[in-house]
């Protein structure tokens, strides 16, 4: 596939999976044995990625991804992306879990780097949010992040 064909997949990958909540279109974009890099080995992609698109909009109905830069080369496409969403029902992330419904507006950023195969089926995902950035914004306690000299 070209590289724009390739931008173009991963564009209709975020609005599909998560600006529409299509679980089923996981299945399709997905090559057999795909792999996210950020969870433990032997875990179903397929089966995580969609947990994670229902756990985000059940959190943010209104939830949205738009890529604000794509970058491809060879079978890899970089993105760098903001989520947005209203927080309007429970987020069942690690410190978040258990926080308040508040109404909250949220925008944070991602990173992701896409590997595809000649199909166009994603093969392999890096991926990285500001995780703190949304802790923050929902009213979550602030990790204490400070730097203690040596004693």
């Amino acid at each position: 596939m070209t590289n724009e064909e390739l931008k173009a997949r991963t564009l209709e990958g975020f609005e599909r999976m998560f600006n529409q909540g299509d679980l089923a279109y996981v299945d399709t974009a997905l090559a057999p044995g795909a792999v996210d890099h950020q969870e433990p080995d032997g875990t179903d992609f397929a089966a995580h990625l969609k947990n994670v698109i229902s756990t985000l909009r059940t959190a943010f109905p209104d939830l949205r991804f738009d890529a604000d830069e794509l970058v491809c080369e060879g079978d890899t496409v970089a993105c760098r992306s903001t989520m947005t969403g209203t927080h309007q029902g429970p987020l069942r992330i690690g410190p978040m879990a258990g926080l308040a419904v508040n109404g909250t507006q949220i925008e944070v950023a991602h990173m992701h780097f896409f590997h595809y195969d000649a199909d166009g089926r994603l093969t392999d995902l890096w991926h990285v949010w500001n995780t703190l950035t949304l802790a923050r914004q929902l009213g979550a306690p602030a990790p204490d992040l400070s730097i203690s000299a040596p004693a």
